[in-house]
């Protein structure tokens, strides 16, 4: 028997249309012990009986003897049973879905008061016109950042005015951080420099900038400042309050001033190895991403054939490139092969 279940789009379940077809094979027959010819409980057959019989696809013969209310009743009843007519069965069956159908049809259209009720669940969380949001959950603000940092492809900018991070702090942000640094994501901040005395904010910084990411610091600084690929900027709704909530802005006007401040901030501010001290020679190290650039530039001879196995796009691809031979005070890319393999980096 065919358990597929064919008319399962008019509604039956698959052991009902097994239970009508067999009375269209089988009509005039009686119910008796049918459950076991289907291998299934009595109880359910009997189930599936009552609902042909309400919907109308299985019929009591007329006149029979003991003719018992139930069609499940079994051979005590006497009666037997006869399957409506395909065409009929499929008419009854079509009529009643379509009505089902447009009913829920009509439930879907209805409830424009959803839209208000799902965005009560975004909290405070408000248009505050032309590109710009507000949000005034702490929790939503650290999603959203999460969110933004997760789905960034070229560039993080940040002004993070801490004295200090907590183990907490540099736990949920070490993995993001480090995803970035990998997919080849520059990441260039600004911090305090009062949060260089605290020793695991120092060493979370020192460990960033050995990764790769650019980190300035400055003696004095207020302001709060996140910019993703240079396009969504993140500023406290009141920079005295930061309780108060953020705003996110994509308003291309807007995220031009804020990066001129990212710019300007930057530009006064001390680069961190400076202040940890001039690098020993030869102690020079690439990131992940550039020691991969750096393998794809000896294997491939195409700048397009190396970001598509890097799954990078071209301009980034290129930028690692420059930022390798940098790094190597190589003059071309043959010589920067070559002094790698001096160093033993391939």
């Amino acid at each position: 028997m065919n358990d597929a279940g064919s008319m399962g789009l008019l509604g039956l379940t698959a052991l009902e249309e097994r239970v009508y077809r067999h009375f269209l094979r089988n009509p005039g027959t009686t119910a008796e012990d049918i459950h076991l010819l289907l291998h299934a409980s009595q109880d359910v057959v009997g189930a599936a009986l009552r609902r042909l019989t309400e919907l109308g696809l299985l019929r009591r013969a007329e006149g029979a003897a003991g003719a018992a209310e139930d069609p499940a009743a079994g051979s005590g009843a006497g009666g037997t049973l006869t399957a409506a007519d395909p065409e009929v069965a499929v008419g009854l069956l079509t009529d009643r879905r379509l009505s089902e159908l447009h009913h829920e049809l009509q439930q879907v259209t209805r409830p424009r008061h959803l839209v208000a009720e799902l965005r009560a669940e975004q909290g405070a969380h408000t248009q505050a016109g032309g590109g710009v949001e507000r949000m005034t959950n702490l929790a939503q603000i650290r999603d959203r950042i999460d969110d933004l940092a997760f789905f960034a492809r070229e560039e993080i900018l940040s002004v993070e005015p801490y004295r200090a991070l907590t183990r907490e702090n540099i736990a949920h942000a070490r993995p993001l951080d480090s995803r970035c640094l990998r997919r080849g994501v520059r990441i260039r901040s600004v911090v305090l420099k009062d949060a260089l005395d605290d020793p695991p904010t120092a060493a979370y910084l020192r460990e960033l900038n050995a990764q790769g990411a650019r980190i300035r610091v400055a003696a004095d600084i207020t302001e709060r400042v996140l910019v993703y690929d240079r396009h969504t900027a993140l500023v406290p709704a009141d920079p005295s309050d930061t309780s108060r909530g953020a705003l996110v802005a994509q308003e291309p006007g807007l995220v031009a001033s804020i990066l001129a401040l990212f710019g300007k901030i930057w530009d006064q501010a001390t680069d961190l190895t400076d202040l940890l001290g001039a690098p020993a020679p030869g102690s020079e190290s690439l990131t992940p991403m550039e020691l991969e650039v750096l393998k794809s530039m000896c294997r491939v001879t195409k700048d397009e054939i190396g970001a598509r196995e890097l799954g990078v796009s071209l301009r980034t691809y290129r930028r690692h490139v420059a930022d390798v031979l940098r790094t190597l005070n190589a003059s071309n890319r043959p010589h920067a092969a070559l002094l790698a393999r001096e160093r033993g980096w391939i």
